[in-house]
């Protein structure tokens, strides 16, 4: 008899209904692939010790935070893991061993699988003698593929009006498997849709009937349906970012209840399924079920006692690269003698805090002593979504932690190019969408093949058709239906003059370097875009912030405010081409500068040329210019660059700390003085919105090396996009896949980025630091419970100081 909802408890009690929350609030959200920018997939659970998640995560669903052993004792026989260090990270642990009898405990630790929680379909995966489709796969398949479907009919949840009701995506499934004979087919299971029928038609009811029928008490719900959610990690990812969209839009909504219940009704006709069907092999799966119902917390500690070896190495190597990176600095402030203190700055270049425009910085500083370069945030301190003129096309140019309350538009093109962009946008639209795979193939017929054949050999450019509207007209800021005035503009740019330093000293050319990327037949493209500028290109901004700071009305208010930028200075934009290296001024410079910019851009690429297979010194400029370029139009290039991989740190101070020491490209540079930042208003802008979004690059990064199934998309030779832009599918089916592709971070032969978490060093008080985080949780979250390690540098740069479980500690 197939119970009915009737025959159980149907309402969730307040305290479970917390337990739920608590289980939807640790799924970090994933973006679009049109936006696409790094996220925290551990943002959710920062409340808890770095340590403790990595053991519930490994315990509740195999999750890796952790490299193998063997990953480990590479670094160690490569010199990247200190003596030292080691020993300071056993101290940590409260592990008395000498060297090498940490070494042997960890060659001798658990690297099997560990006992861990098990859904219901995997028990009865394990406990089916019959060669039949795995239950685990046809439940992660169905749900999938409902959800590619279900996404692609309703309208984005921000874009409906107010009142209008969304198709509920738990009542859409249960209608949709109601009807399908399809799976009893393929799991080869007679009348298995009957019990599909049978599911109570809300979600709420279905997942307090499931808690009821399964046993599920209070103190395992909460880790429970975190378990299931990490089962289709995908779908509640962007589950997840359309709840973070509905609360910056302060229309709080969200599907996570609904796929949840989705996955919790798969368990409910399991277990009604198998006892009734099954009846011997359900006896094994009860006593189990209900075993490992109390035996979480001895599954924990299972993991806990295995991966401490790991943990110990893990933070040696963290604090290795640190005593590395605090001698490299300590050792620039020892000035040779003779030296001269920089002069008036002949040229001031402010470039993204983004580690790749370390390289090109360290480059353009080497090719004339007055070249002063910033770095700054990649958004500009712009809070605006670029409205394209023409069209009712809009994107946000700001990180995605925030909201944009200011939009910037174009002046209207002439008609004949608007119409001509109008359609190039239309054909881009059809021609990359799903179904016109074959149909505009052969609907085109030979004239699309030759379009085909030339992008693959003659290695053509290829643009977006909305970033073709960007060209040099004005720029109008509104905020809702009014113009941004003269005295809110100045507001702004002092904001952000003052954020990059730029308050006394101007040099007479002041250029505005955002950044982006260029690449062909590249559905990640967004992740190598300015993550700053919500996985687009900086130009908008750079473009937008250059007119401000060249407007005489907005440069006589700034006098006000303190701030007089010379009159014949000027303010050009410029983008920074990460692929290729190549700088793009929107502007006239001297040729001098251009000069310089050239022998920089070429500098750059000798540098990278070796992480790409290039040989840089063999080649002439030219050469070696056209082979970074070529990367940039082939269709088959799957590493075209390598982004933000082995970003490892993040520095806040002056460049004077920093300057003259080779980085690698590992760290984000943000200018900082804290001698004109008397009240710590700045510094607490930095620590509460670029340090916060280095930590979601540093750990999306972490976690694509990790754990590639669960955190990283996977092959991209075998990507194919869902819902147009929600994400992609490895091949035709399986989890909505999120994360980086493994070629974004490994190069065939050896990783590309190593994993460790972000060392954020601040040339402040110890007290200012404390303060802060203080007054922020998420600052004080972040540090204490060790997501990344925060350390204090002194004005000259003699001491650092590391906080460590409540004290700082001298280095």
């Amino acid at each position: 008899m197939i119970e009915t909802q009737e025959n159980k408890q149907t309402q969730l009690s307040k305290p479970q209904q917390q337990q739920l929350l608590s289980a939807e609030t640790r799924i970090a959200p994933t973006w679009p692939l049109d936006q696409l920018i790094a996220v925290n997939p551990f943002w959710g659970m920062r409340d808890l010790p770095f340590d403790a998640v990595v053991n519930k995560m490994s315990a509740l669903a195999q999750v890796r935070m952790l490299m193998p052993v063997a990953f480990y004792l590479e670094q160690w026989q490569q010199e990247a893991i200190s003596e030292q260090a080691l020993q300071q990270s056993a101290a940590h642990y409260g592990v008395e061993r000498s060297t090498s009898a940490l070494l042997n405990w960890l060659k001798k630790s658990h690297c099997g699988e560990l006992p861990h929680w098990h859904t219901l379909a995997d028990l009865l995966d394990r406990y089916r003698s019959e060669h039949k489709m795995p239950w685990q796969e046809e439940i992660s398949q169905q749900i999938s593929q409902f959800c590619a479907a279900h996404y692609q009919q309703v309208q984005p949840i921000l874009k409906q009006t107010q009142g209008e009701e969304r198709l509920c995506l738990y009542r859409h499934w249960h209608e949709t498997v109601s009807r399908d004979l399809g799976i009893s087919i393929v799991m080869g299971e007679s009348g298995l849709v009957d019990y599909f029928k049978a599911l109570p038609t809300s979600p709420e009811s279905l997942i307090a009937l499931a808690v009821d029928t399964l046993g599920i008490g209070f103190n395992e719900l909460s880790d429970y349906a975190h378990m299931l959610l990490l089962d289709i990690n995908g779908w509640a990812s962007w589950a997840a970012y359309e709840r973070w969209q509905a609360d910056l839009a302060q229309h709080p909504a969200s599907d996570m209840r609904a796929l949840l219940a989705i996955r919790m009704a798969w368990e409910l006709v399991i277990w009604r399924y198998v006892s009734e069907r099954h009846p011997t092999t359900f006896t094994r799966i009860q006593y189990h079920w209900n075993k490992q119902k109390l035996q979480l917390a001895e599954i924990v500690l299972e993991h806990k006692k295995a991966l401490l070896p790991r943990l110990v190495f893990q933070r040696a190597l963290e604090l290795s690269y640190q005593a590395t990176l605090v001698g490299q600095i300590k050792a620039q402030q020892v000035k040779p003698e003779g030296a001269r203190e920089q002069a008036t700055p002949t040229l001031q270049a402010a470039f993204c805090i983004d580690v790749r425009s370390e390289v090109i910085r360290r480059a353009l500083e080497t090719q004339n002593a007055g070249i002063q370069t910033i770095g700054y945030a990649g958004f500009f301190g712009l809070p605006i979504d670029y409205h394209a003129t023409n069209c009712r096309f809009s994107r946000p140019q700001l990180p995605g932690l925030l909201k944009a309350p200011i939009t910037a538009i174009q002046t209207p093109a002439p008609q004949h190019l608007a119409t001509k962009r109008q359609q190039s946008g239309r054909w881009h639209s059809w021609s990359h969408s799903a179904a016109a795979s074959f149909s505009m193939v052969e609907s085109m017929g030979m004239s699309y093949f030759y379009q085909l054949f030339s992008k693959v050999f003659s290695l053509q450019e290829t643009q977006h058709p909305v970033d073709s509207h960007i060209d040099s007209r004005k720029w109008q800021l509104k905020q809702g239906e009014h113009e941004v005035t003269v005295l809110e503009q100045a507001k702004l740019a002092a904001g952000i003059l003052k954020g990059m330093g730029l308050t006394d000293e101007f040099a007479d050319t002041v250029l505005l370097v955002g950044h982006g990327a260029h690449t062909t037949n590249n559905l990640h493209e967004a992740g190598l875009q300015c993550g700053a500028c919500g996985g687009q290109s900086g130009e908008v901004n750079v473009k937008v912030l250059a007119q401000l700071l060249n407007d005489q009305a907005v440069r006589a208010e700034l006098i006000a405010r303190g701030i007089t930028i010379p009159s014949q200075t000027r303010f050009v934009a410029a983008l920074h081409n990460t692929t290729t290296e190549t700088i793009i001024l929107y502007g006239d410079v001297d040729i001098e500068v251009t000069g310089w910019l050239k022998q920089a851009s070429h500098q750059a690429r000798v540098e990278r040329a070796h992480t790409l297979a290039i040989t840089g010194k063999e080649l002439s400029v030219q050469q070696l210019e056209q082979q970074f370029i070529a990367r940039t139009k082939d269709w088959s290039q799957v590493r075209p660059e390598w982004g933000l991989a082995n970003n490892a740190a993040f520095v806040v101070a002056p460049r004077q700390v920093t300057q003259g020491v080779d980085l690698q490209g590992r760290v984000f540079l943000h200018e900082y003085s804290a001698e004109q930042d008397q009240d710590f208003s700045q510094l607490t802008a930095i620590l509460t919105a670029p340090m916060l979004v280095t930590n979601w690059i540093n750990m999306q990064y972490n976690a694509s090396v990790t754990d590639t199934h669960k955190y990283g998309s996977g092959n991209k030779v075998l990507h194919n996009v869902v819902g147009g832009r929600i994400g992609v599918f490895e091949g035709n089916g399986g989890d909505l896949r999120i994360g980086l592709p493994m070629q974004s971070v490994h190069n065939g032969e050896k990783w590309m980025h190593t994993p460790q978490r972000l060392s954020v060093i601040v040339q402040a008080p110890t007290e200012a630091l404390e303060q802060i985080m203080t007054a922020h949780s998420v600052v004080k979250q972040l540090v204490e419970n060790e997501w990344l390690y925060l350390l204090s540098i002194s004005p000259n740069c003699n001491e650092v100081r590391r906080f460590d479980n409540g004290k700082w500690e001298l280095l």
